[in-house]
């Protein structure tokens, strides 16, 4: 792909909390521009990119959905992605791949607790973001309120380069600060000084001559600041704010021709070497599993033999097809810049890199699962099948993270919420044809440990067999995770030894002395030693627990449960009352902020007291207040709290029984 041809494709993604009006801007946005010949709504099910029955059954969008358009001479790959909180995982691994978003904010919900995390992870991958105030046109809506909002939560580089006309029955439209004109050249059309000075003064926090100019009084030409305007937006120093209702359509063609000029195009050439990442699964009923790549470098075609590079393995595409909405076309080739569905890569998973990774920019977490939930078959015959199609489900989203213990006959999965849970009970109906029963979701604790200590192990017994290890461990920083490093020199203990412990070091921390998993910790191997004749390498697979173990035996270890940032809008009256349920569920907050007949707090408040509060809030409230959070890290659990998780498996410290679990295990494996 040439230069030329890369800088007429923007890959764009729609972001929001639920219900501000994604999928509506984006059929919109289709319709306009001549992809589909009429409009679908949300509430009908009808909408274009909710092609999945339960989006259609219950309105809302449960996975990223991948569409294509031209606009203005430009190819736009849009990814409209889940607004629920439930489904962040999909929107995280949409994030990986885009050049720039487009963040929707409703003009009457304002920002909520859900638009911060996204704004968050938008402005961690730096990613390039105008913003669309949505739903003018509502009763409610308040447009500076929201921008005062903005300023506040999110960045007060947010720039208006709109003027709006009217606010709820009343909103006329929108009319922009420029227009380009038919020579390509902008020139302004909005006749509001006030609105002009507003885009200059935030510009001049970000450019020198800019800065001389605003201060000298000097008059800054058109053409100049939108040429600043568009390489700062670029550069996501700064973000252009649209006003719109996209439910009438208007404001969509003005988003339209902003994303062309202000979000950038993809760099990489048809050139470079191969390199791309996997970001979503699809399942066709004749092609099979369908791999959504984003290509940053090189060209990918027809029966090409291509390497994936996590795997180690080579696989041939089949066939090369944009996605739009369920439906595809064939195209026959991917070029850099570029995303397309990708066929015939059979043992692909979500995450994988194509050819080269040093194009590819690093995924980023936005939230974390913090409950687990046992699933079972209503008909006991049908186990095999629930097991493989939980197992394809966790292919198309890895967060699941399935767990398949095959001696207790029991299946356990990781969720983000209870839609989550309705949503794949739909799924494995509808798709697979299977019922199943989901227990009681329970909150995922973790370990930590509570002070410095030894692990040591000494595995020479039975022969042949030979792996001495001796770990320290202490306690790292909240969110740290696992730092691991060896300082044992390789003629004590070979390279590859001590690879296959630092592989296992991981694992070994899945279950600790509670059952949970050990985070927040520093490993260190300080001591090891192999046996030139009786060491094997799958004596370090065996006994690197065993020494992890004795560790947190000697450390002990501190149970920390997952906090929540919350905000709750309500009514004054159910101020106290709201007060009283938040002091009983352990939160932490502010005072509270009364605006009109409303009040307004935020806090951090535990995710166990917290399962059941907004069916609470809704009784106490009569429905009218809301209560929305984000995933705020894990922290220590009150002194004396107990939760603990049956261990799987044979416990390391129980080192006889574990040595012969372990080696009837492995004993296929020696050599």
């Amino acid at each position: 792909m040439s230069i030329h041809k890369t800088a007429r494709i923007r890959n764009v993604g729609i972001v929001a909390h639920v219900d501000a009006g994604k999928t509506t801007t984006t059929e919109h946005m289709l319709f306009e521009s001549g992809r589909i010949r009429s409009l679908g709504r949300v509430d009908a099910g009808t909408a274009a990119t909710d092609w999945m029955d339960v989006e259609r059954e219950r309105g809302i969008s449960v996975r990223a959905a991948t569409t294509v358009f031209q606009w203005n001479d430009c190819t736009i790959n849009l990814i409209d992605t889940p607004g629920h909180v439930d489904f962040s995982s999909e929107v995280e691994r949409s994030l990986r791949v885009l050049d720039g978003a487009v963040l929707i904010v409703s003009a009457v919900e304002g920002v909520q607790a859900h638009t911060e995390t996204l704004w968050n992870a938008l402005r961690t991958l730096r990613i390039p973001t105008i913003v669309l105030i949505n739903k003018m046109d509502r009763v409610g809506a308040d447009a500076q309120r929201v921008l005062n909002e903005m300023k506040k939560y999110l960045s007060p580089d947010v720039i208006p380069i709109q003027q709006y006309d009217g606010l709820e029955e009343a909103f006329l439209g929108v009319k922009g600060l420029w227009d380009l004109d038919e020579e390509g050249e902008n020139h302004r059309i909005a006749d509001s000084q006030e609105l002009y000075e507003g885009v200059l003064e935030r510009m001049a926090e970000h450019d020198e001559s800019l800065l001389d100019a605003y201060i000298s009084g000097n008059k800054v030409p058109d053409s100049v600041l939108v040429e600043r305007l568009i390489g700062l937006t670029r550069q996501a120093e700064v973000y252009p704010v649209l006003f719109g209702a996209a439910s009438k359509g208007v404001g969509i063609q003005e988003l339209m021709n902003a994303i062309v000029e202000y979000l950038p195009a993809p760099a990489g050439k048809s050139e470079d070497p191969l390199s791309g990442v996997v970001f979503r699964l699809e399942r066709d009923k004749v092609m099979g599993k369908i791999a959504m790549v984003r290509l940053y470098g090189g060209r990918i075609q027809n029966r090409d033999v291509i390497r994936n590079t996590t795997l180690e393995l080579d696989e041939k595409i089949t066939q090369i097809r944009k996605v739009h909405a369920g439906h595809h076309d064939d195209v026959g080739m991917l070029e850099a810049g570029d995303i397309a569905g990708v066929c015939g890569l059979s043992r692909v998973r979500i995450g994988d890199i194509l050819g080269s990774e040093d194009s590819v920019p690093p995924a980023h977490r936005l939230t974390l699962p913090l409950l687990t939930v046992q699933v079972s078959p209503v008909q006991t015959a049908d186990y095999p099948q629930l097991v493989a199609a939980l197992q394809e489900l966790s292919d198309e989203d890895p967060l699941l993270d399935l767990q398949w213990h095959q001696e207790e006959r029991e299946l356990h999965m990781k969720i983000m919420g209870p839609i989550q849970l309705e949503v794949l009970t739909h799924v494995l109906q509808t798709r697979f044809g299977l019922q199943a029963l989901f227990g009681q979701p329970t909150i995922i604790y973790k370990e930590t440990p509570t002070c410095a200590g030894f692990g040591f192990v000494a595995y020479t017994m039975p022969k042949p067999c030979w792996a001495i290890l001796k770990f320290h461990i202490e306690p790292g920083p909240r969110g740290s995770g696992l730092v691991y490093h060896s300082i044992v020199k390789p003629e004590k203990l070979l390279p590859g030894y001590q690879n296959e412990v630092a592989r296992r070091v991981p694992e070994a921390l899945q279950q600790g002395l509670r059952g949970w998993e050990v985070t927040d910790l520093k490993v260190t191997l300080v001591e090891g030693e192999h046996h030139v004749w009786h060491t094997h390498p799958l004596d370090f697979v065996l006994a690197t627990p065993m020494g992890i173990m004795d560790g947190l035996s000697n450390t002990d270890t501190t149970l920390l449960e997952p906090y929540l940032h919350f905000r709750i809008t309500a009514p004054e009256e159910a101020n106290g009352k709201i007060m009283h349920e938040l002091i009983l569920m352990r939160a932490v907050f502010d005072y509270p902020v009364i605006a009109g007949e409303r009040f307004t707090v935020e806090g951090t408040i535990p995710a166990a007291t917290s399962l059941d509060f907004p069916v609470k809030l809704s009784t106490l409230t009569g429905g009218r207040g809301t209560f929305t959070t984000r995933f705020d890290g894990y922290r220590e659990c009150p002194s004396g709290s107990e939760m603990t998780r049956q261990r799987r498996g044979i416990n390391p410290l129980d080192t006889s029984k574990y040595i012969l679990s372990m080696r009837n295990a492995l004993g296929s494996q020696r050599s």
